[in-house]
């Protein structure tokens, strides 16, 4: 059973919260607080240990190296995520439930473990409702707020619309192959026009889950509403485990009809760029602002999934561990200003490094690096997925890419000439962030800059991929 390792972990810390919980008095729950954030970290930390690669339950569940590190790249994420929302739990409001969201948290994170580590769709069907339906919980968290319901509300539809399409597609796929075992139905793929439909329904379902256009229309607004942490953690962590699973499962159970998702994925990944890109520009909202950023990342993240190479697989993960470090670095200050001061605006950081110089710091380090600016990690980041889409010879995609690179500097460039360029007569006072809150964007900044000068951990992540392609 310890193959199953990361699932047992979180399992167990989910139940030692659950226990704590019952029996702490209401005025004492921030008491929960560091148990929750110490027993991430000792999880976090285990599931670097060298693990043992195997099977269970009949081949339905998996693990390799490669699922090992995507599962310790997704702990890294929800340690940050879990240290970040200390300021905010500690608010008046959020005092009497602070263990709901450790444990819905760690629920979802649970699912995205059973899923990536999936053999079987009826595995990855259950790991990835059991890590959505309790998201759409946390984005209601701040239930006293109209917008937050309504995130809430909003995202449980999509997501039961969106599960609904991709197991009917699933269903299809029985139908046509007699079987639900990865490697199995990747033998019976011949491409009939019924397992076509099966992985277009299975494709719309996924988009859904990672935010491509057209499927996108969410995304916003859910992000809006949510509180700026749960926000934060739909933009990597979810849309990280999403991304995981998709690349698995085109790369081993969709081999065979690779020409034909291949040109669904070069249509999808204009549109979802561009568009994700275009709206960037017309946001005010900075939540609103990083949603539509996250939906251009997600295009750019397709651009190495088209690469169908072991290339390709190395880059996507790459990628994704570049943009947790970045995105939580930008969520990270628009989520503390949020809490100190209500504004979430761009305007509202009309003059912001004078009065505080470092977040205008840490912000400007995130945006320039999901820009894609040297030498910062999602430079590098970038450079390998437009790698993986060359060496197969997409060259006009990758040039609509590099296009969309510069029109989204250019929007990423208006929240830093806010902060360090234009002036206000009333700006955001100065105030002192707490330990946590400094500790999370101190560990966004060193994997932002220590990432990118790692080549050793691309090449490692590379030799990882080597058994799965």
């Amino acid at each position: 059973m310890l193959i199953m390792r990361h699932e047992l972990l979180l399992v167990t810390i989910t139940v030692i919260l659950l226990i704590v919980e019952i029996f702490l008095p209401n005025d004492r729950k921030r008491k929960i607080i560091l148990p929750a954030i110490l027993l991430m970290a000792a999880v976090t930390v285990i599931g670097f240990f060298p693990g043992k690669p195997g099977t269970l339950f009949g081949g339905m569940y998996q693990s390799t190296q490669l699922t090992l590190l995507l599962k310790n790249i997704l702990n890294i994420g929800a340690l940050i995520i879990f240290i970040q929302s200390v300021d905010w739990l500690k608010q008046d409001q959020n005092k009497e439930k602070i263990s709901e969201f450790y444990l819905l948290i760690l629920s979802t994170l649970i699912g995205m473990n059973y899923m990536i580590s999936s053999g079987n769709f009826m595995m990855f069907y259950l790991g990835l409702e059991l890590s959505t339906i309790p998201i759409a919980a946390l984005a209601a968290y701040e239930r006293f707020k109209e917008k937050s319901a309504e995130a809430g509300v909003k995202l449980i539809f999509v997501s039961a619309f969106s599960s609904g399409i991709l197991l009917y597609g699933l269903s299809m796929i029985y139908g046509t192959t007699g079987t639900m075992y990865f490697t199995e139905v990747a033998a019976q793929i011949t491409g009939t026009p019924l397992q076509i439909l099966a992985f277009i329904f299975f494709f719309s379902g996924m988009a859904f889950k990672i935010s491509l256009v057209p499927f996108h229309l969410w995304t916003a607004d859910v992000y809006e509403g949510a509180p700026v942490n749960v926000a934060s953690y739909l933009s990597v962590i979810s849309k990280g485990a999403a991304v995981f699973i998709f690349t698995i499962i085109l790369y081993t159970v969709f081999a065979k009809i690779a020409v034909l998702w291949s040109e669904v994925l070069y249509i999808i990944i204009i549109l979802t760029i561009t568009v994700g890109n275009l709206f960037a520009m017309r946001q005010q909202n900075l939540k609103r602002f990083l949603a539509f950023s996250s939906i251009a990342q997600a295009g750019f993240i397709l651009l190495g999934i088209i690469g169908q190479s072991q290339t390709g697989m190395a880059t996507v993960v790459y990628f994704v561990l570049v943009y947790i470090f970045s995105n939580l670095g930008a969520f990270g200050v628009v989520g503390i200003i949020a809490n100190r001061t209500g504004k979430e605006t761009i305007s509202d950081y009309d003059g912001l490094y004078r009065t505080n110089p470092k977040l205008s710091l840490v912000m400007m380090l995130a945006l320039f690096s999901l820009a894609g600016i040297p030498p910062l990690a999602g430079f590098f980041g970038k450079f390998f997925l437009f790698t993986a889409g060359a060496k197969q010879g997409y060259y006009i995609l990758v040039l609509i890419a590099l296009l969309n690179t510069i029109i989204s500097l250019y929007y990423y460039l208006l929240v830093i000439k806010a902060m360090f360029l234009n002036n206000s007569d009333r700006p955001i006072a100065f105030f002192k962030s707490d330990g946590y809150t400094r500790l999370g964007l101190l560990l966004c900044v060193a994997g932002i800059v220590a990432v990118g000068f790692a080549g050793s951990l691309y090449e490692w992540i590379y030799q990882l991929s080597f058994g799965l392609y």
